[in-house]
Order: structure tokens, then sequence, then C-alpha cells
């Protein structure tokens, strides 16, 4: 269970909002959330490096010089890797990274990484029509008045993405806006602070609550 301060956009407390959540047993928790990790940031991996081989690369199909009597090394091919442009010797070529892991799993392992940044998560009352049009420094603003020390990673988990707090949101470095339905595990554990609202928590609770 995972308990958090709810403030207003002024930064007043105003109560307290719980996530209830199944994670995983204590022996297991690191275990299988290094596991989403690894699976999420090796997939994102696109494995479209390739270099040619002395077989693929253009030319060389005639001998450079002839067998003996030049006093040079014997040359079969101007591609050879020996040579300035020649094919490349174990290269890289095109492969898949991604690894596999079963959906229980991966919910499991974001359920119990959501519940361990209990101490960095804070909740705010749905603040989007407090922003009229865009406004940066607004919403930075606010922020320190939640208690938010500029300059640390935030990850801002909303249940819909207003066009107002995207364009505000979008010129400050160090945050990230995400929707309540579409989370992930590897922002969850790289943001310092988690900011949230109460219907996000609703749906977070709903879509991932097993």
């Amino acid at each position: 269970m995972v308990n958090c301060v709810v403030k207003n956009w002024q930064g007043e407390e105003v109560g307290e909002a719980t996530l209830n959540l199944k994670v995983a047993n204590p022996e297991n928790a690191e275990h299988i959330v290094h596991r989403a990790v690894v699976r999420q940031t090796t997939n994102a991996r696109q494995g479209s490096a390739s270099t040619k081989t002395r077989a693929e690369v253009r030319g060389g199909g005639r001998k450079p010089w002839r067998q003996k009597g030049t006093g040079r090394a014997r040359a079969g091919s101007s591609r050879s890797p020996l040579w300035r442009g020649g094919g490349v010797i174990f290269g890289p070529k095109p492969r898949n990274f991604s690894l596999k892991m079963n959906r229980k799993e991966r919910r499991l392992a974001l359920r119990t990484a959501l519940a361990s940044r209990g101490e960095d998560l804070l909740a705010v009352e749905s603040f989007a029509s407090q922003l009229e049009q865009p406004k940066t420094k607004e919403l930075a603003q606010a922020m320190e008045r939640w208690g938010i020390t500029p300059g640390v990673k935030v990850l801002m988990i909303l249940e819909e993405v207003p066009e107002t707090v995207y364009l505000s949101a979008r010129n400050l470095p160090n945050v990230k806006l995400m929707r309540a339905n579409s989370l992930n595990v590897y922002d969850i554990l790289a943001a310092d602070k988690i900011i949230t609202t109460p219907n996000a928590m609703e749906t977070i609770q709903e879509v991932y609550g097993d």
C-alpha cells in the first residue's frame, strides 16, 4: 500500500491518497524489477548497425598484381580486410536484441517499482484549470510550492495531458509527462520525484491494481 499527501495548486496539504498495489515478495522484488528494466532498455536498441564483409564490398574482382616477381606480398583482391577500403572482419550485422517477459511479470514489476517510490510520490489536485494558457514559469513556480527542488528529475503522471500542461512543461528540461495508463518501469525508477493527481491514481489503481 502506498500513501501520499495531496496538495493544492498553492502547495497546501488538503488530504491523503492511497494506492493499493499487489507487489512482489521482498526476496524476489529486486530480481523481477531488474529484469523488467533490462528488457525495456534492451528492446529500445535498434540493432541496425551493419558493416560489409569482403564479399559485399564493391570491386576487387581483379588480382591487383601478379603472384610472383614483384617483390611485394601476394594479393588476390583489393577488398581484403587488410586493405584500406576492404571488408570488415566480424563486424556488426543487423540483429534483434529484444527480450521476452511474461505480461504478468511485467505488470508485477511495474507495481513493485511504483510501490517502492512511495516516499517520493506526491499527489496534487487537478491543476489544468489553473493554467488558462501555457506558462512554463507558472508551472515551475507551482512545483517549487509543492516542495520540488529545481533541477531534480520529475515524472508527472496525469490521467489526461491537456495541451496547456503539455506546452507549459515541455520547456522544463527535467520534467517528463506521462499518461497514467501507459507507465513503464524505467521512467518510474529514473525520476527523483513523481507528481500525480488523485484522478490519475484512480486510473493507476484501475489499470494496474490486480
